[in-house]
């Protein structure tokens, strides 16, 4: 392994980074459009084949507990290679799943390898970029990510035509195996030197000071709820778009994508906007969107016609954007000798937090539309803390 000590921190290839956020955008998008026939192919409900997808983003969450400390001891290029892995194997067995119960273990503990190149990368984000910056590179790379919903459907519409839904696993696995030998022969090792790796790698006293810290806590609760909007649809929209609207599995990913283009522009025009308004402005904004956009879900609700349901949503998307840049940037700002940590509890908070949320709420009574636009009105609270004089002493405090 290479001495994290001496390591410049300026030295991780930005490809690198986007090769390392994107396991989680593919193990989740790349098998949209086959939900429908898993559903069919187990003769479970719905809820069920959407817990592959939520079962995925809360252990992506919950496995960052261990992942970040373990990122901060031993450094972020092999907790990177084992989180590979993890991921490479359980998309085989994912492949192999014969029932649901299979299957879905199989998503949870692949949640768990996506989870570890997630830290390594926004870990790696904070060494190289600093506490300012790091917001800015955070939307670049969300811009990136954003790129897999546009093009992972196409994909995996594509396989599961030809080949079958379990195709989305085998090309799950041979991604990781490709991604395993690019990672090992160019990642290079960040960590700073005055990283703290002593004492317990889990322990109440190892979080309590980034957990408690208002702006940590402020702003990830934001990353939370915005995250919580995305997941909603993401899971929610396969269902409503094919089985509801009756749409074919060409148009879903046609309005998918559209949705993703929107989301990648925003998301580059994210730090943009941040370097010209602020990172408070451009939080303002990035909620009111989304505010806005619950409103017109319901609006349009009796508009049973594919473009009423994916307006709000494309206003949701890019609200998301500028939410998530401000936010994670500000959030990890306080804690530079304990990147790793923070960065483990921001993905926590934001993914485990999200994914609990959506399931619980995809077993009430509302329907998808009422559903989403709830997700979208719950920033309306954050939106009026944020302006109000002790949520801008949270978000200015550093």
């Amino acid at each position: 392994m290479p001495n994290s000590r001496h390591a410049s921190p300026l030295a991780q290839p930005m490809f690198i980074l986007v090769l390392l956020v994107i396991f989680s955008p593919i193990a989740i998008d790349i098998y949209l459009p086959a939900l429908p026939l898993i559903t069919a192919d187990f003769s479970i409900n719905d809820s069920l084949a959407q817990d592959t997808i939520t079962w995925f983003i809360f252990s992506l969450g919950l496995g960052q507990l261990f992942a970040g400390p373990l990122a901060d001891r031993y450094g972020r290029r092999p907790i990177a290679l084992i989180g590979i892995v993890i991921y490479t194997l359980c998309a085989g067995g994912a492949y192999i799943a014969n029932n649901i119960d299979l299957l879905l273990i199989a998503r949870l503990c692949q949640g768990l390898g996506a989870c570890a190149t997630s830290v390594a990368a926004f870990a790696c984000v904070r060494d190289s970029f600093g506490p300012e910056k790091s917001g800015r590179m955070i939307s670049y790379l969300n811009g990136a990510i954003c790129f897999v919903p546009a093009l992972a459907p196409i994909l995996g519409s594509w396989l599961t035509s030809e080949f079958g839904w379990r195709s989305n696993f085998s090309f799950m696995f041979i991604f990781g195996l490709i991604g395993f030998v690019i990672i090992y022969f160019n990642m290079k090792e960040t960590r700073p030197s005055n990283t703290q790796i002593s004492g317990n790698l889990i322990s109440w006293s190892r979080y309590k000071s980034v957990l408690l810290h208002p702006t940590f806590l402020f702003h990830a609760t934001m990353c939370l709820l915005a995250m919580a909007v995305i997941l909603a649809y993401v899971t929610s929209a396969p269902v409503y778009l094919m089985q509801h609207l009756n749409l074919t599995m060409a148009q879903f990913t046609a309005w998918f994508g559209v949705n993703a283009v929107f989301n990648i522009a925003a998301s580059l025009l994210a730090p943009k906007l941040m370097d010209k308004i602020g990172s408070y402005k451009a939080l303002v904004v990035g909620l009111i969107a989304l505010v806005i956009a619950g409103v017109f879900m319901l609006i349009l609700e009796r508009q049973t016609a594919p473009w009423a349901f994916m307006v709000p949503i494309i206003g949701s998307s890019v609200g998301f954007a500028l939410v998530l840049g401000a936010s994670a940037g500000k959030a990890l700002a306080p804690f530079g000798d304990r990147a790793g940590t923070a960065a483990a509890l921001l993905g926590l908070l934001q993914m485990s937090g999200a994914g609990l949320l959506v399931a619980v709420m995809q077993r009430s009574s509302l329907n998808d539309v009422h559903l989403l636009s709830l997700h979208m009105l719950l920033l309306l609270p954050a939106l009026l803390l944020l302006l109000s004089k002790l949520g801008k002493k949270w978000h200015f405090v550093s």
